[in-house]
C-alpha cells in the first residue's frame, strides 16, 4: 500500500503555545546577548550592514530581534522540492509530512552483509533503491564516494543521484566549484536556468556548527548556495548535554538560535531565498557522552522543534528515522519508527535521515531502505488518521449485518478493504507453521532480497542521451 507524501499531520504537539513563546522570548535573547561565532568577513559585513552589531576582534555578531523578525518574513513560507517527474514534487509549507533518506555515511551494509567503504557505486544503487520504494519521498544523497578526491564529489554524487531517480535530490557540498558544476548540471536538464529554479529538482545542505558557529567553509559554502537562489538546508546538529544545554528546553532554545540565525544571513545574501528551517537536535550518552541518533529525546526535541518552525510559518527540514544499531535489527526497529512517528505526527515537513541509515548515520544498509519504506508506509498511515463520515460509520452495514453476523462478503468492506489498511511487503504475518515451511526468515532477510530483486530489475527514467554526451563533454571529471 502507497500512501503518499505530503498528508497533514500536527496531531502530536509536545509543547504547549506558551511554551513556544517562551522559547521564542529566550531565543531573542540569546541571539542579541550572546550572539554567533562567524569569522567570515564576507558574511559579517552583509550581518552589519542588516543592522547586526559585530565585533570583528572576537568576531562575535550580535542579532537583533528586528532582523531576525525581519529574515523570517523574508524567507518563504512554502519551498517547493521538486522531482525531475513531477509526480515526485514536494511542497512544503505547513504541516505536510514527507520522509527520505540522509547522510552522508562513509561505510555501507551491503547485500552479503558485509561492512565496507561507500563508493560511487553505491551512491547509484543507493538512488535506485529509493527510486522503487514508494514510501520514502525524497533522496538525500546518502553516502560518501571514498574512492574519489575531493574536488570530483560533488558533481559525481549529484549526477549519479540525477541518473538513478526522478525524485528531488539533496546533498551537501564541498567545494564552490562543485556547486557550480553541479547546478550546471541541473539547469541543462531542466532546459535552462529560470527553469530550474521554478522547478528545482536539486537542493543542497550547508552546515551550522554547535553551539553557535559559522564554520568558515561551510559559510562560504552558505553564500554561493544562497546567491545561486537554490533551495538550501543550514542544519545545526546540537547535542543535549555535550553541545548543547542537558535540558532539552534548553536545547531547543540553542537550536532555535541556530537556525534562525542561518535564515538571518541567507536572506542578507539574497532576499526571498528558499531555505528550510534546519534542525538536527541530537543528545548523548550521559553514562559516556557517545552521540545518539536513536533516542526517544531525540524524536521528541525533533517534534518540538518542528512547532517552532509551525510557529514562524516556515518549512522545516527536520531529523527522525535513525538508529544506533550497527545492523537491521529490533533496536533499529523501534528506534527508528518511535522517532519518525513522533516527527510525523508533529507535522514535521522534510523528515531526513528517515531510511537506510544504521551505527549513528556512519552506515547505510541496503535491506534498511527496504524496512525503513515499510516503516514509512506505516507512519504515513497514522497521520493520514481516521476518515469519519456517513459512508465510514458504517451504520447501514451495520444494520444490514447485523448481530453474529459477517462483513467479509459485504460490497462496502470490498471498497475500502485496500484502502482502509496498510499492507506490508517485508513484514511477515503467516502462521507460524507455514513461516517455518518458507524458511524461518526473519526481516532483515526478506528485505535483503527484495532490495537485491529491486537492484537487479529496476530501470529508472534515464537523463536523455545526447544531455549526457554533452555534460560529457563539459565536465570531464563527471564518471558516467
Amino acid at each position: 500500500m502507497v500512501i503518499s507524501g505530503g498528508l497533514h499531520g500536527g496531531q502530536y504537539q509536545p509543547l504547549s503555545q506558551e511554551q513556544i513563546s517562551q522559547i521564542h522570548k529566550a531565543t531573542l535573547e540569546v541571539l542579541s546577548n550572546t550572539g554567533v561565532e562567524i569569522s567570515n568577513k564576507t558574511a559579517q559585513e552583509l550581518l552589519a550592514n542588516a543592522g547586526a552589531r559585530v565585533e570583528k576582534e572576537r568576531n562575535r555578531v550580535y542579532l537583533p530581534a528586528e532582523l531576525v523578525e525581519k529574515s523570517i518574513g523574508s524567507a518563504p513560507s512554502e519551498v517547493l522540492l521538486a522531482g525531475r517527474e513531477e509526480k515526485n514534487d514536494l511542497l512544503l509549507r505547513g504541516k505536510r509530512v514527507y520522509l527520505g533518506t540522509g547522510g552522508t555515511a562513509l561505510n555501507v551494509l551491503d547485500l552479503n552483509n558485509t561492512r565496507r567503504p561507500s563508493t560511487l557505486e553505491d551512491c547509484r544503487n543507493t538512488a535506485k533503491l529509493v527510486d522503487a520504494l514508494d514510501n520514502i519521498h525524497f533522496f538525500v544523497l546518502p553516502v560518501y564516494p571514498n574512492e574519489l578526491p575531493k574536488e570530483e564529489v560533488d558533481v559525481n554524487r549529484f549526477y549519479s543521484a540525477m541518473q538513478n531517480t526522478t525524485k528531488h535530490i539533496m546533498g551537501g557540498v564541498y567545494t564552490i566549484e562543485g556547486i557550480r558544476k553541479v547546478i550546471k548540471i541541473a539547469e541543462k536538464i531542466a532546459g535552462g536556468p529560470d527553469k530550474l529554479r521554478e522547478r528545482p529538482f536539486i537542493s543542497m545542505i550547508t552546515c551550522i556548527m554547535s553551539p553557535l558557529k559559522f564554520d568558515d567553509t561551510y559559510t562560504e559554502l552558505m553564500l554561493e548556495v544562497a546567491r545561486q537562489g537554490i533551495p538550501l538546508a543550514t542544519p545545526p546538529c546540537p547535542m543535549a548535554g555535550a553541545t548543547g544545554p542537558v535540558t532539552l528546553a534548553g536545547t531547543l532554545v540553542q537550536q532555535n538560535a541556530e537556525a534562525l540565525a542561518g535564515i538571518v544571513l541567507t536572506q542578507q545574501v539574497n532576499p526571498g531565498t528558499p531555505v528550510l528551517y534546519s534542525a538536527v537536535p541530537t543528545t548523548v550518552d550521559i553514562r559516556t557522552m557517545d552521540f545518539l541518533f536513536g533516542s526517544v529525546e531525540m524524536g521528541l526535541l525533533n517534534a518540538a522543534i518542528s512547532q517552532v518552525a509551525q510557529f514562524y510559518n516556515l518549512p522545516i527540514y527536520s531529523t527522525s528515522g535513525v538508529t544506533d544499531s550497527k545492523i537491521p535489527d529490533v533496536q533499529a526497529g523501534y528506534e527508528k519508527a518511535t522517532t519518525a512517528l513522533l516527527c510525523a505526527l508533529a507535522g514535521s515537513n522534510y523528515v531526513h535521515d528517515c531510511a537506510g541509515l544504521i551505527e549513528r548515520g556512519m552506515t547505510v544498509s541496503f535491506a534498511q531502505y527496504v524496512i525503513d519504506n515499510e516503516i514509512n508506509g506505516m507512519v504515513m498511515r497514522a497521520v493520514r488518521g481516521i476518515d469519519v463520515n456517513t459512508e465510514s460509520l458504517a451504520v447501514d452495514v451495520i444494520n444490514k449485518v447485523g448481530p453474529a453476523g459477517n462483513y467479509i462478503a459485504e460490497q462496502h468492506t470490498l471498497k475500502y478493504m485496500r484502502s482502509e489498511f496498510f499492507l506490508p511487503q517485508v513484514s511477515d504475518r503467516q502462521t507460524y507453521h507455514r513461516w517455518k515451511e518458507q524458511g524461518e526468515k526473519d526481516g532483515w532477510h526478506r528485505a535483503n532480497e527484495i532490495a537485491e530483486k529491486i537492484l537487479a530489475n529496476h530501470k529508472p527514467t534515464p537523463i536523455p542521451a545526447e544531455i549526457e554526451r554533452q555534460l560529457a563533454e563539459e565536465i570531464p571529471e563527471l564518471r558516467l
